[in-house]
């Protein structure tokens, strides 16, 4: 993501109408992570975010490009916000537009260089993989990398989810006026071409996307808000909105234990923001509750529920403005 996008929309949003993010929790219960501030001056363009598994309060973390230096992954300590550990990514090519990082079975790491904003037109993508270290220190670890294509030609995509008891990966392409979740095949081929095909409807501009750690919930984000699905078995159920924080918003993780969501923004210091999980926690267990019955919190009951970003008629039309006279210049994010 560039900065035209940020500065003007963000002036304007988040300047003019000064609203916070009205759901993120104000008290620190014990659970989940609270939030924190990445400090490392090398991740100017935190495009992805991910709990780890192996390790309490670390979120991993990347740039969207890190041209002439290689793919690396940041672990960032949630109680400190400073790197804790870097890793550099051998047996890959070298990164196109690496916009998301995402958690699968077994402590499996997978790595979405899947963004594809100058005119749309690389006939194919890529996905790595390699095993969260057990040691968190500076280190190189060899990679897997997935050549993907979509069955309906080239995809802008931001929205990677690995299915935490499955391991099948989805996609979810990048467009203005809604994308669609693509389905992978059941395993990954590391030799053949992995063909993704589109299964369902996002109603959402995605810029990231995430599981629950249980796999019953996704939530997916965009610049100005978010939306959470019941996994419902792959059937997507729409269970309501949620706010994210206005500007130049890049990624979402859910916490470890699924209590909370992680929301995070590019830029230098860039802050990420916690918010109590939509639709209620969602740890890796089957006890999170229904999204039928849900508390007002949580639920959709119309996209003005308590709570929900307030947006009157006026804001509504400078943000259609700023969209649309911006729109192609955040196409190179």
């Amino acid at each position: 993501m560039r900065r035209p996008f940020a500065l003007l929309a963000g002036i304007l949003l988040v300047g003019a109408f000064a609203l916070p993010a009205a759901s993120a929790s104000a008290a620190d219960d014990g659970k989940g992570d609270q939030g924190f501030t990445i400090k490392d001056p090398r991740i100017t363009e935190s495009s992805g975010l991910t709990a780890s598994h192996l390790h309490p309060g670390i979120y991993w973390t990347h740039n969207d490009q890190d041209t002439g230096k290689g793919v690396h992954l940041y672990a960032v300590d949630s109680g400190t916000g400073k790197t804790v550990a870097t890793i550099t990514l051998t047996g890959v090519g070298t990164q196109r537009d690496v916009e998301a990082v995402a958690m699968g079975p077994g402590n499996q790491i997978y790595v979405g260089d899947i963004g594809d904003n100058d005119g749309v037109t690389w006939p194919y993508v890529w996905i790595y993989k390699f095993p969260e270290p057990k040691v968190l220190k500076d280190q190189s670890i060899r990679a897997t990398q997935y050549v993907v294509k979509y069955t309906d030609g080239s995809r802008d995509a931001e929205s990677l989810l690995v299915h935490p008891k499955t391991g099948r990966v989805y996609i979810i392409d990048k467009h203005e006026d809604g994308g669609h979740l693509y389905e992978g095949p059941a395993t990954l081929s590391s030799t053949g071409t992995n063909v993704f095909k589109p299964v369902k409807p996002i109603d959402l501009w995605a810029t990231d996307a995430a599981f629950s750690p249980n796999g019953e919930r996704i939530v997916v984000r965009g610049y100005l808000g978010g939306i959470w699905y019941d996994w419902n078995g792959g059937d997507l159920k729409r269970g309501g909105r949620f706010d994210v924080p206005l500007g130049q918003g890049e990624s979402v993780s859910y916490s470890a234990d699924g209590t909370k969501i992680l929301l995070g923004m590019e830029g230098a210091n860039s802050e990420v923001q916690a918010q109590d999980a939509p639709g209620g926690a969602a740890g890796t267990g089957s006890d999170s509750p229904s999204s039928s019955g849900s508390s007002g919190a949580s639920g959709d009951s119309g996209d003005n529920a308590g709570g929900k970003l307030k947006v009157g008629a006026l804001a509504v039309a400078v943000v259609a403005a700023v969209l649309f006279g911006f729109r192609r210049l955040t196409r190179r994010n």
